[in-house]
């Protein structure tokens, strides 16, 4: 007997643990990390303390808790920042892995950190949109930069991953109810303009999110079924400069053997690719749908001379 089947069962599953462990982060990404989590929850603490705060506008999840808390009691924000999310730094331990942890845990305490040397800064403006617009914006680059390297700023989703278990919703649908309720609470501790701001700068927050953690340059995958599809590939191929993928496909119904063309296009050029397929082919089955990442292959566009 040889290699693995001469160690001890102990000795073969530390062998195997090695290597299925991740690799270790190098100085750089550890620092690039530190940085950009440090920023993001900089720029959050900007959109609470400077812009939404100020104005009696709250944001969503545990950060809005901690709001409405520390208007009530008159204690600093990151106070309550800090612990009410520290459970969920032991739960992201334990769900998500130790990296993510750690990160957030330092997200949070920067966070709060920010948030307190913050919270003696004349707000910038007293008009209550543009405190609900920039807050959103800010808030929204803030927090997306930090889900972007790895960490988090708020427990909510956290928390709703646990009650996705027990119940028969998603977690985006968890996290909505506990926003609508949350956002909802600060009618009764303000007013109920101030809810509806509040509202308002929770959507422009979540956009600028998105766009954050995907990046302007949003990338769509694009699905074509269709009698002609050699011709239309080349037309793509050549018009477009993307590559394309011919998939063999057979129609459920007919049992007819058809030829699926598949590629990846930015958002800038879906309306080029719409008009190459209606002229080559009407009648075509055309599906778009968005992706948040693509890496490998030759996505990158070729020239077209």
């Amino acid at each position: 007997m040889s290699g693995m089947q001469d160690l001890s069962l102990a000795e073969q599953k530390k062998v195997i643990m090695e290597k299925i462990q991740h690799r270790r982060l190098t100085k750089r990404k550890i620092f690039q990390r530190i940085l950009l989590i440090t920023l993001g929850a900089i720029l959050y603490a900007v959109g609470l303390e400077i812009f939404l705060v100020p104005n009696k506008v709250i944001d969503g999840g545990i950060t809005g808790v901690s709001i409405i808390l520390s208007y009530i009691t008159g204690w600093k924000l990151g106070i309550f920042l800090f612990l009410l999310n520290l459970p969920f730094f032991f739960i992201g331990y334990k769900q998500i892995g130790k990296t993510f942890a750690v990160s957030t845990l330092y997200g949070i305490i920067a966070l709060s950190v920010a948030t307190t040397l913050l919270h003696s800064v004349p707000a910038f403006t007293q008009d209550i949109l543009l405190a609900t617009v920039f807050g959103g914006v800010t808030l929204g680059i803030g927090v997306g930069l930090v889900i972007r390297y790895g960490g988090s700023l708020d427990g909510t989703e956290i928390l709703a991953i646990l009650f996705n278990k027990k119940l028969p919703f998603s977690v985006g649908e968890i996290v909505m109810f506990f926003n609508l309720f949350i956002l909802g609470s600060a009618g009764f501790v303000f007013t109920w303009d101030r809810a509806m701001y509040s509202l308002i700068a929770y959507f422009v927050a979540y956009k600028t999110m998105d766009i954050t953690i995907t990046g302007l340059d949003e990338s769509k995958s694009v699905w074509i079924i269709s009698d002609v599809a050699d011709q239309m590939g080349d037309a793509i191929l050549n018009r477009l400069g993307r590559g394309v993928t011919y998939l063999k496909g057979e129609g459920a119904f007919s049992g007819d053997n058809k030829r699926v063309i598949f590629c990846v296009i930015n958002r800038l050029e879906e309306a080029k690719l719409k008009e190459i397929v209606a002229e080559y082919d009407t009648n075509a089955f055309l599906a778009v749908a968005d992706i948040t990442e693509v890496r490998g292959g030759r996505f990158k566009k070729r020239d077209i001379h």
